[in-house]
Protein backbone atom coordinates (compact mmCIF):
# COMPACT_ATOMS: atom_id res chain seq x y z
CA UNK A 1 0.00 0.00 0.00
CA UNK A 2 1.60 3.45 -1.22
CA UNK A 3 2.30 6.53 0.97
CA UNK A 4 -0.53 8.73 0.04
CA UNK A 5 0.23 12.14 -1.57
CA UNK A 6 0.36 15.46 -0.10
CA UNK A 7 -2.73 18.03 -1.32
CA UNK A 8 -1.68 20.13 -4.08
CA UNK A 9 -2.76 22.97 -1.97
CA UNK A 10 -1.00 21.93 1.12
CA UNK A 11 2.62 21.99 -1.39
CA UNK A 12 1.74 25.32 -2.91
CA UNK A 13 1.92 26.79 0.81
CA UNK A 14 5.29 24.97 1.64
CA UNK A 15 6.76 26.44 -1.10
CA UNK A 16 5.23 29.83 -1.20
CA UNK A 17 6.89 30.02 2.50
CA UNK A 18 9.90 28.75 1.40
CA UNK A 19 9.98 31.45 -1.62
CA UNK A 20 8.74 34.42 0.78
CA UNK A 21 11.92 33.46 3.18
CA UNK A 22 14.12 33.21 0.34
CA UNK A 23 12.92 36.87 -1.01
CA UNK A 24 13.34 38.17 2.57
CA UNK A 25 16.92 37.44 3.23
CA UNK A 26 17.66 38.38 -0.35
CA UNK A 27 15.84 41.79 0.40
CA UNK A 28 17.97 41.72 3.97
CA UNK A 29 21.71 40.67 1.64
CA UNK A 30 20.79 43.85 -0.91
CA UNK A 31 19.98 46.03 2.03
CA UNK A 32 23.67 44.76 3.91
CA UNK A 33 25.04 45.15 0.29
CA UNK A 34 23.94 48.82 -0.28
CA UNK A 35 24.87 49.99 3.31
CA UNK A 36 28.37 48.64 2.74
CA UNK A 37 28.43 49.98 -0.35
CA UNK A 38 27.69 53.48 1.22
CA UNK A 39 29.97 52.99 3.74
CA UNK A 40 32.89 51.94 1.79
CA UNK A 41 31.98 55.61 -0.79
CA UNK A 42 32.37 57.23 2.48
CA UNK A 43 35.28 55.41 3.90
CA UNK A 44 36.90 56.24 0.12
CA UNK A 45 36.49 60.12 0.17
CA UNK A 46 39.08 62.11 -0.81
CA UNK A 47 40.10 65.53 -1.45
CA UNK A 48 37.85 65.57 -4.89
CA UNK A 49 34.52 63.93 -3.13
CA UNK A 50 35.16 65.54 0.70
CA UNK A 51 37.06 69.11 2.06
CA UNK A 52 39.79 66.15 3.23
CA UNK A 53 43.02 68.00 2.02
CA UNK A 54 44.78 66.49 -1.01
CA UNK A 55 47.95 65.23 1.47
CA UNK A 56 45.19 63.07 3.12
CA UNK A 57 45.13 61.12 -0.34
CA UNK A 58 47.15 58.20 0.75
CA UNK A 59 47.21 56.69 -2.55
CA UNK A 60 47.81 59.27 -5.59
CA UNK A 61 46.12 58.32 -9.26
CA UNK A 62 48.03 57.84 -11.87
CA UNK A 63 48.67 60.80 -14.15
CA UNK A 64 46.54 60.97 -17.37
CA UNK A 65 48.42 59.90 -20.22
CA UNK A 66 49.63 62.54 -22.95
CA UNK A 67 46.75 62.92 -26.26
CA UNK A 68 46.78 60.29 -29.06
CA UNK A 69 49.73 60.91 -31.15
CA UNK A 70 51.62 63.16 -28.12
CA UNK A 71 54.97 62.01 -26.91
CA UNK A 72 55.01 61.90 -22.82
CA UNK A 73 56.52 65.13 -21.51
CA UNK A 74 60.04 65.09 -20.38
CA UNK A 75 61.27 66.67 -17.64
CA UNK A 76 63.02 70.00 -17.52
CA UNK A 77 62.91 72.63 -20.26
CA UNK A 78 60.53 72.08 -23.23
CA UNK A 79 61.37 72.41 -26.95
CA UNK A 80 59.95 75.61 -28.30
CA UNK A 81 60.13 77.50 -24.65
CA UNK A 82 61.99 80.30 -24.52
CA UNK A 83 65.26 79.85 -22.56
CA UNK A 84 66.04 81.87 -18.85
CA UNK A 85 68.64 83.26 -17.90
CA UNK A 86 69.49 84.96 -14.53
CA UNK A 87 70.10 88.68 -14.81
CA UNK A 88 73.72 89.60 -13.83
CA UNK A 89 73.86 91.83 -10.77
CA UNK A 90 75.06 95.64 -11.56
CA UNK A 91 78.57 96.97 -10.85
CA UNK A 92 77.22 99.10 -7.70
CA UNK A 93 76.36 95.54 -5.42
CA UNK A 94 80.15 93.97 -6.34
CA UNK A 95 81.64 94.60 -3.08
CA UNK A 96 85.28 94.10 -4.82
CA UNK A 97 86.55 94.78 -8.13
CA UNK A 98 86.50 92.35 -10.90
CA UNK A 99 89.05 90.01 -11.17
CA UNK A 100 90.27 89.50 -14.74
CA UNK A 101 92.04 86.32 -16.16
CA UNK A 102 93.64 86.10 -19.43
CA UNK A 103 95.10 83.22 -21.14
CA UNK A 104 98.99 84.07 -22.47
CA UNK A 105 100.11 81.10 -23.88
CA UNK A 106 97.85 78.44 -25.82
CA UNK A 107 96.83 75.26 -23.84
CA UNK A 108 97.04 73.37 -26.92
CA UNK A 109 100.21 74.03 -29.31
CA UNK A 110 101.94 76.14 -26.85
CA UNK A 111 102.52 79.01 -28.81
CA UNK A 112 101.91 83.11 -27.29
CA UNK A 113 98.25 84.26 -27.57
CA UNK A 114 97.26 88.14 -28.48
CA UNK A 115 93.62 89.69 -27.27
CA UNK A 116 90.41 88.46 -29.45
CA UNK A 117 87.74 90.69 -29.92
CA UNK A 118 85.20 88.38 -28.94
CA UNK A 119 82.92 89.27 -25.67
CA UNK A 120 84.57 88.68 -22.51
CA UNK A 121 82.88 85.97 -20.42
CA UNK A 122 81.51 86.97 -17.18
CA UNK A 123 80.82 84.47 -14.22
CA UNK A 124 79.38 86.23 -11.03
CA UNK A 125 79.78 84.11 -7.77
CA UNK A 126 77.87 84.77 -4.35
CA UNK A 127 79.60 83.85 -0.59
CA UNK A 128 79.33 85.02 2.42
CA UNK A 129 82.55 85.63 5.29
CA UNK A 130 83.30 82.55 7.40
CA UNK A 131 81.99 84.13 10.27
CA UNK A 132 79.43 86.71 9.44
CA UNK A 133 78.98 87.68 13.00
CA UNK A 134 79.93 91.40 14.98
CA UNK A 135 80.97 90.65 18.66
CA UNK A 136 81.28 93.75 20.63
CA UNK A 137 81.80 94.69 23.99
CA UNK A 138 80.00 97.76 25.71
CA UNK A 139 81.26 99.01 29.11
CA UNK A 140 78.99 100.71 31.61
CA UNK A 141 81.38 102.59 33.92
CA UNK A 142 79.97 104.02 37.38
CA UNK A 143 80.19 107.46 38.62
CA UNK A 144 79.81 108.53 42.24
CA UNK A 145 77.30 111.00 43.26
CA UNK A 146 78.19 113.16 46.12
CA UNK A 147 75.16 115.09 46.24
CA UNK A 148 72.94 111.53 46.14
CA UNK A 149 75.61 109.52 47.37
CA UNK A 150 74.83 106.87 45.26
CA UNK A 151 76.78 105.35 42.05
CA UNK A 152 74.93 106.18 38.91
CA UNK A 153 76.04 103.90 35.41
CA UNK A 154 76.44 105.30 31.93
CA UNK A 155 73.28 104.87 30.82
CA UNK A 156 73.79 101.87 26.74
CA UNK A 157 72.60 102.13 23.86
CA UNK A 158 68.47 101.22 23.79
CA UNK A 159 69.78 98.11 21.46
CA UNK A 160 72.55 96.76 23.79
CA UNK A 161 70.01 97.71 26.54
CA UNK A 162 67.47 95.59 24.96
CA UNK A 163 69.12 92.74 23.08
CA UNK A 164 71.33 92.15 26.16
CA UNK A 165 73.45 89.31 24.40
CA UNK A 166 71.51 88.94 21.36
CA UNK A 167 71.69 91.73 18.63
CA UNK A 168 68.84 93.19 17.18
CA UNK A 169 69.73 91.75 13.43
CA UNK A 170 70.74 88.63 15.13
CA UNK A 171 67.64 88.63 17.10
CA UNK A 172 65.84 89.19 13.22
CA UNK A 173 67.55 85.95 12.22
CA UNK A 174 66.76 83.81 15.18
CA UNK A 175 62.97 84.89 15.06
CA UNK A 176 63.03 84.09 10.73
CA UNK A 177 64.45 80.94 11.51
CA UNK A 178 61.89 79.96 13.86
CA UNK A 179 58.99 81.20 12.49
CA UNK A 180 59.58 81.53 8.65
CA UNK A 181 61.69 78.66 8.19
CA UNK A 182 59.51 76.02 10.48
CA UNK A 183 62.81 75.75 12.47
CA UNK A 184 62.76 73.61 15.78
CA UNK A 185 65.05 74.80 18.70
CA UNK A 186 67.28 72.65 18.28
CA UNK A 187 67.83 73.46 14.64
CA UNK A 188 68.21 76.92 15.10
CA UNK A 189 70.76 76.10 18.17
CA UNK A 190 72.64 74.35 15.17
CA UNK A 191 72.42 76.95 12.83
CA UNK A 192 74.00 78.88 15.04
CA UNK A 193 76.90 76.94 16.66
CA UNK A 194 77.80 75.72 13.12
CA UNK A 195 77.27 78.62 10.80
CA UNK A 196 77.18 81.62 12.72
CA UNK A 197 79.59 80.09 15.58
CA UNK A 198 77.82 81.32 18.24
CA UNK A 199 76.88 79.02 21.25
CA UNK A 200 73.24 80.09 22.80
CA UNK A 201 71.33 78.14 25.07
CA UNK A 202 68.06 76.83 24.59
CA UNK A 203 66.06 79.18 27.71
CA UNK A 204 67.86 82.08 26.02
CA UNK A 205 66.54 80.98 22.62
CA UNK A 206 62.96 81.47 24.45
CA UNK A 207 63.68 84.95 25.61
CA UNK A 208 64.88 86.16 22.48
CA UNK A 209 61.40 84.96 21.06
CA UNK A 210 59.67 86.64 23.67
CA UNK A 211 60.81 89.93 23.23
CA UNK A 212 60.50 89.61 19.59
CA UNK A 213 56.55 88.20 20.27
CA UNK A 214 56.45 91.85 22.33
CA UNK A 215 57.49 93.53 20.02
CA UNK A 216 54.69 92.19 17.40
CA UNK A 217 51.98 92.58 19.67
CA UNK A 218 51.11 95.92 19.07
CA UNK A 219 50.90 95.23 15.22
CA UNK A 220 48.94 92.55 16.09
CA UNK A 221 46.14 94.65 18.15
CA UNK A 222 45.69 96.69 15.61
CA UNK A 223 44.66 94.18 12.55
CA UNK A 224 42.61 92.66 15.67
CA UNK A 225 41.03 96.17 15.60
CA UNK A 226 40.36 96.13 12.07
CA UNK A 227 39.05 92.64 11.38
CA UNK A 228 35.46 94.25 11.79
CA UNK A 229 35.85 96.72 9.75
CA UNK A 230 37.00 95.08 6.47
CA UNK A 231 33.74 94.46 3.74
CA UNK A 232 34.95 90.65 3.60
CA UNK A 233 36.87 88.29 5.63
CA UNK A 234 37.29 84.76 4.55
CA UNK A 235 37.93 82.60 7.53
CA UNK A 236 38.99 78.93 8.43
CA UNK A 237 40.27 76.93 11.45
CA UNK A 238 42.32 73.80 11.79
CA UNK A 239 43.38 71.51 14.59
CA UNK A 240 46.52 72.84 17.05
CA UNK A 241 48.02 70.33 19.50
CA UNK A 242 49.25 72.22 22.89
CA UNK A 243 49.95 69.98 25.58
CA UNK A 244 48.74 67.22 23.64
CA UNK A 245 45.02 68.56 23.75
CA UNK A 246 43.12 69.68 20.82
CA UNK A 247 42.77 73.66 19.96
CA UNK A 248 42.27 75.55 17.06
CA UNK A 249 43.96 77.89 14.69
CA UNK A 250 41.69 80.09 13.17
CA UNK A 251 42.82 82.03 10.06
CA UNK A 252 40.65 85.78 8.92
CA UNK A 253 41.84 86.65 5.59
CA UNK A 254 41.46 90.04 4.72
CA UNK A 255 42.07 91.60 1.69
CA UNK A 256 45.80 93.22 2.27
CA UNK A 257 46.64 90.85 5.79
CA UNK A 258 46.05 87.91 7.32
CA UNK A 259 45.39 87.23 11.26
CA UNK A 260 45.84 84.12 13.10
CA UNK A 261 44.03 83.21 16.24
CA UNK A 262 44.63 80.33 18.79
CA UNK A 263 41.79 79.14 20.93
CA UNK A 264 40.88 76.37 22.85
CA UNK A 265 37.30 76.00 21.32
CA UNK A 266 36.21 75.71 17.44
CA UNK A 267 32.71 77.37 17.92
CA UNK A 268 31.16 80.59 16.88
CA UNK A 269 32.19 82.52 20.29
CA UNK A 270 35.12 83.06 18.78
CA UNK A 271 33.68 84.81 16.15
CA UNK A 272 31.40 86.75 18.55
CA UNK A 273 34.85 87.51 20.08
CA UNK A 274 36.74 88.77 17.32
CA UNK A 275 34.07 90.30 15.32
CA UNK A 276 31.83 90.99 17.36
CA UNK A 277 28.12 90.91 16.89
CA UNK A 278 27.55 94.46 14.38
CA UNK A 279 29.91 93.18 11.69
CA UNK A 280 28.26 94.41 8.68
CA UNK A 281 30.78 92.76 6.00
CA UNK A 282 30.41 89.17 4.27
CA UNK A 283 32.34 86.34 5.52
CA UNK A 284 33.44 83.75 3.37
CA UNK A 285 33.08 80.22 4.68
CA UNK A 286 32.31 76.54 4.75
CA UNK A 287 29.43 75.07 6.07
CA UNK A 288 30.77 74.61 9.38
CA UNK A 289 27.73 74.99 12.30
CA UNK A 290 29.90 77.83 13.86
CA UNK A 291 29.28 80.17 11.02
CA UNK A 292 25.73 79.11 10.79
CA UNK A 293 25.17 80.18 14.49
CA UNK A 294 26.95 83.34 13.68
CA UNK A 295 24.92 83.41 10.66
CA UNK A 296 21.49 83.20 12.63
CA UNK A 297 22.49 85.03 16.09
CA UNK A 298 23.93 88.21 14.44
CA UNK A 299 22.12 88.16 11.01
CA UNK A 300 25.62 88.63 9.37
CA UNK A 301 25.96 87.67 5.79
CA UNK A 302 27.63 84.49 4.75
CA UNK A 303 29.00 83.24 1.23
CA UNK A 304 29.55 79.36 1.52
CA UNK A 305 32.26 77.79 0.05
CA UNK A 306 31.03 76.40 -3.93
CA UNK A 307 34.11 74.19 -3.85
CA UNK A 308 33.21 71.97 -0.83
CA UNK A 309 29.39 72.01 -2.30
CA UNK A 310 31.02 70.27 -5.42
CA UNK A 311 32.84 67.98 -3.81
CA UNK A 312 29.65 67.32 -1.45
CA UNK A 313 27.97 66.76 -5.23
CA UNK A 314 30.63 64.73 -6.50
CA UNK A 315 30.33 62.30 -3.77
CA UNK A 316 26.70 61.41 -4.57
CA UNK A 317 27.91 60.54 -7.84
CA UNK A 318 30.30 57.73 -6.14
CA UNK A 319 26.95 55.89 -4.13
CA UNK A 320 25.76 52.75 -5.01
CA UNK A 321 22.24 54.31 -4.66
CA UNK A 322 21.14 55.36 -8.60
CA UNK A 323 18.80 57.31 -7.71
CA UNK A 324 21.14 59.44 -5.53
CA UNK A 325 23.49 59.10 -8.57
CA UNK A 326 21.14 60.99 -10.90
CA UNK A 327 20.52 63.55 -8.70
CA UNK A 328 23.97 64.39 -8.01
CA UNK A 329 24.46 64.20 -11.84
CA UNK A 330 21.86 66.67 -12.47
CA UNK A 331 22.89 69.13 -10.33
CA UNK A 332 26.64 68.43 -10.96
CA UNK A 333 25.74 69.57 -14.72
CA UNK A 334 24.13 72.79 -12.89
CA UNK A 335 27.05 73.72 -11.79
CA UNK A 336 29.21 73.34 -14.64
CA UNK A 337 27.09 75.51 -16.39
CA UNK A 338 27.07 78.14 -13.36
CA UNK A 339 30.69 78.21 -13.78
CA UNK A 340 30.68 78.20 -17.13
CA UNK A 341 29.21 81.32 -16.83
CA UNK A 342 31.89 82.63 -14.39
CA UNK A 343 35.06 81.43 -17.24
CA UNK A 344 32.96 83.68 -19.20
CA UNK A 345 32.89 87.11 -17.34
CA UNK A 346 35.44 88.74 -19.38
CA UNK A 347 33.53 87.57 -22.49
CA UNK A 348 30.43 89.31 -21.53
CA UNK A 349 29.16 92.99 -21.02
CA UNK A 350 27.93 93.48 -17.18
CA UNK A 351 23.85 93.16 -17.85
CA UNK A 352 24.56 90.12 -20.16
CA UNK A 353 26.54 88.75 -17.26
CA UNK A 354 24.42 89.24 -14.39
CA UNK A 355 21.54 88.08 -16.44
CA UNK A 356 23.25 84.59 -17.21
CA UNK A 357 24.63 84.47 -14.18
CA UNK A 358 21.44 84.39 -12.08
CA UNK A 359 19.69 82.29 -14.35
CA UNK A 360 22.82 79.74 -13.51
CA UNK A 361 22.13 80.48 -9.87
CA UNK A 362 18.37 79.40 -10.20
CA UNK A 363 19.29 76.16 -12.11
CA UNK A 364 21.58 75.03 -9.74
CA UNK A 365 18.82 75.57 -6.72
CA UNK A 366 16.00 73.85 -9.15
CA UNK A 367 17.84 71.09 -9.41
CA UNK A 368 19.14 70.92 -5.77
CA UNK A 369 16.00 71.10 -4.49
CA UNK A 370 13.50 69.27 -6.92
CA UNK A 371 13.04 65.75 -8.01
CA UNK A 372 15.35 64.85 -4.98
CA UNK A 373 16.27 61.13 -4.10
CA UNK A 374 14.85 59.47 -1.01
CA UNK A 375 18.36 58.95 0.18
CA UNK A 376 19.91 60.77 3.11
CA UNK A 377 22.56 61.99 1.84
CA UNK A 378 20.70 63.28 -1.05
CA UNK A 379 17.99 64.88 1.22
CA UNK A 380 20.74 66.20 3.73
CA UNK A 381 22.02 68.40 0.45
CA UNK A 382 19.05 69.48 -1.02
CA UNK A 383 17.91 70.87 3.02
CA UNK A 384 21.00 72.11 2.68
CA UNK A 385 20.39 73.93 -0.33
CA UNK A 386 16.62 75.07 0.52
CA UNK A 387 17.44 76.56 3.69
CA UNK A 388 21.00 77.94 3.03
CA UNK A 389 21.07 78.64 -1.04
CA UNK A 390 21.11 81.81 -1.78
CA UNK A 391 24.46 81.83 0.70
CA UNK A 392 26.22 79.90 -1.67
CA UNK A 393 25.43 82.76 -4.19
CA UNK A 394 26.23 85.75 -2.46
CA UNK A 395 29.11 86.56 -4.97
CA UNK A 396 26.65 87.37 -7.40
CA UNK A 397 25.04 90.02 -5.72
CA UNK A 398 27.89 91.68 -4.34
CA UNK A 399 30.75 92.33 -6.42
CA UNK A 400 34.10 91.64 -4.43
CA UNK A 401 33.10 88.13 -3.16
CA UNK A 402 35.11 84.79 -3.67
CA UNK A 403 32.82 82.07 -4.12
CA UNK A 404 34.68 79.72 -2.89
CA UNK A 405 37.04 79.68 0.35
CA UNK A 406 40.08 78.90 -1.26
CA UNK A 407 42.02 82.43 -0.06
CA UNK A 408 41.69 81.01 3.67
CA UNK A 409 43.10 78.11 3.04
CA UNK A 410 45.93 78.73 1.25
CA UNK A 411 46.81 80.97 4.23
CA UNK A 412 45.85 78.19 6.56
CA UNK A 413 48.22 75.80 4.27
CA UNK A 414 51.54 77.60 6.27
CA UNK A 415 50.09 77.08 9.82
CA UNK A 416 49.31 73.14 9.04
CA UNK A 417 53.24 73.11 7.61
CA UNK A 418 54.86 74.48 10.37
CA UNK A 419 51.93 72.65 12.80
CA UNK A 420 53.85 69.10 10.95
CA UNK A 421 56.92 70.17 12.08
CA UNK A 422 57.11 71.83 15.31
CA UNK A 423 53.57 69.65 16.88
CA UNK A 424 51.95 72.49 18.26
CA UNK A 425 52.50 74.67 21.03
CA UNK A 426 53.18 73.68 24.99
CA UNK A 427 51.75 77.13 26.48
CA UNK A 428 50.39 80.66 26.26
CA UNK A 429 53.70 82.27 24.88
CA UNK A 430 53.74 79.49 22.72
CA UNK A 431 50.23 80.28 21.86
CA UNK A 432 51.16 83.44 21.30
CA UNK A 433 53.97 83.93 19.46
CA UNK A 434 52.85 81.45 16.64
CA UNK A 435 49.82 83.36 15.81
CA UNK A 436 51.72 86.44 16.07
CA UNK A 437 54.98 85.41 13.80
CA UNK A 438 52.44 83.89 11.60
CA UNK A 439 49.87 86.85 10.64
CA UNK A 440 53.39 88.90 10.63
CA UNK A 441 54.46 86.15 7.24
CA UNK A 442 50.96 85.81 6.02
CA UNK A 443 50.58 89.82 6.01
CA UNK A 444 53.94 90.91 4.69
CA UNK A 445 53.21 88.14 2.27
CA UNK A 446 50.45 89.66 0.47
CA UNK A 447 51.37 92.79 0.77
CA UNK A 448 54.95 92.38 -0.82
CA UNK A 449 56.96 93.35 1.88
CA UNK A 450 59.89 91.63 2.99
CA UNK A 451 59.62 89.30 6.63
CA UNK A 452 62.73 89.76 7.64
CA UNK A 453 62.84 93.06 7.84
CA UNK A 454 59.88 93.90 8.95
CA UNK A 455 60.99 91.94 11.85
CA UNK A 456 64.27 93.73 12.20
CA UNK A 457 61.85 97.29 11.76
CA UNK A 458 59.79 95.77 14.90
CA UNK A 459 62.79 94.87 16.76
CA UNK A 460 64.77 98.09 16.39
CA UNK A 461 61.47 99.71 17.40
CA UNK A 462 61.20 97.33 20.54
CA UNK A 463 64.46 98.23 21.73
CA UNK A 464 63.99 102.01 21.34
CA UNK A 465 60.60 101.92 23.35
CA UNK A 466 59.23 102.97 20.12
CA UNK A 467 55.91 102.08 18.27
CA UNK A 468 56.35 99.57 15.81
CA UNK A 469 55.89 99.38 11.99
CA UNK A 470 51.84 98.81 11.23
CA UNK A 471 50.86 96.11 9.33
CA UNK A 472 47.82 97.45 8.21
CA UNK A 473 48.04 98.60 4.72
CA UNK A 474 48.50 101.92 3.99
Amino acid sequence: MGTEASPPCANCERLQTQVDAQAAAIAQLQDTVALLQTQLAAARKNSDTSSKPPSSDIVKPPKPEPPPGQEKRSIGGQPGHPAHFREQMPPEMLTSPPHDYVVDICPHCGHGMRPAGDEIRVTQQIDIPVVPVLIEEHRSHPSWCDHCCKVHYAPLPASVEGGGLVGPRLTTLIAYLKGACHGSFSTVRKFLRDVVQVKISRSQLHNVLDKVSTALNEPYQELLLDLPRQAFLNVDETGHRRQGERWWTWCFRASLYTLFKIDPTRSGDVLLEVLGKEFDGVLGCDYFSAYRRYMRECGVLLQFCLAHLIRDVKFLTTLPDQRQVAYGERLREALRRLFSVIHRRTQLDEKAFAQQLAAAQADVLTCGTTDVSAGRHSQNLAKRLSKHGESYFRFVTTPGVEPTNNLAEQAIRFVVIDRLVTQGTRSEKGDRWCERIWTVIASCAQQGRSVFDYLYEAVQAYFHKEKGPTLLPT
